[in-house]
């Protein structure tokens, strides 16, 4: 399996206080990644770093086999911040058709994207008017039109009912049945289990790459979250010695 997505030696600094510290790790491509770790844990620092638009210390980041933020990525990567990036002024369907005719796309296009966020009965509202969940989903389907090789996802479920989360991650990962690489973010442990690898995160140290079953293998139990408990402990217990 390629890799879409090397990051080797990644060095961040915000002032004088490092918040990425010597981080490597591959996202393989054609899958779910998930990155997971607590609040403040370097995750949206990592995925700015990842679509090119975060200044980095030392290190490499190879996206699509180019540097990342390269400009022939621009029509490849999609990237869905926490905060929604639509016009609110504009309903859902001219937001989506807005952004398909920036791809060179056509408005069957933005209709579909639409429907596959479960917004199609939504598509005349102002996005104004919408409830933070479906704001989230608005500017999914307006990345989604571009049909990028690799989406950064910035904790996409925030904000939304069981249900929808539950909708929403079955999408992602017919996505990447569809050849789509993603990379979502979160800091609910129980999104784990839903990815096909994992990238742990704490206080901008990578705790783990692996998959959920290699995870709790090697940690003896199967609540990821536990798991996540476990190699906290043993991080601190090798900072102690």
């Amino acid at each position: 399996m390629t890799d879409a997505v090397t990051v080797t030696d990644l060095v961040v600094h915000r002032g004088r206080r490092r918040v990425l510290h010597d981080l490597s790790c591959a996202v393989p491509a054609g899958r779910v990644t998930g990155l997971l770790g607590p609040s403040g844990s370097g995750k949206t620092t990592l995925m700015r770093a990842l679509v090119g638009v975060q200044k980095v210390r030392s290190g490499t980041v190879t996206v699509l086999g180019e540097p990342a933020g390269s400009p022939g990525l621009r029509r490849r990567v999609g990237y869905v911040t926490q905060a929604p990036s639509v016009y609110a002024d504009l309903t859902v369907r001219e937001n989506a058709r807005h952004f398909a005719a920036l791809y060179g796309r056509g408005a069957r296009a933005a209709d579909d994207a639409l429907a596959a966020v479960g917004l199609a009965d939504a598509a005349g509202q102002l996005v104004g008017d919408l409830s933070g969940g479906q704001r989230g989903r608005a500017s999914l389907a307006c990345a989604l039109v571009g049909e990028p090789e690799l989406l950064v996802l910035d904790e996409p479920t925030v904000g939304l009912d069981p249900v929808l989360r539950v909708e929403l991650w079955d999408r992602f990962h017919a996505l990447a049945a569809a050849g789509t690489t993603l990379v979502v973010s979160s800091h609910v442990m129980d999104e784990a289990g839903r990815c096909d690898r994992l990238l742990l995160l704490r206080e901008g140290r990578l705790l783990a790459d692996s998959t959920p079953a290699r995870l709790r293998a090697d940690s003896g139990t199967d609540d990821l979250e536990e798991s996540f408990l476990r190699l906290v402990r043993a991080q601190q217990q090798e900072v102690a010695a």
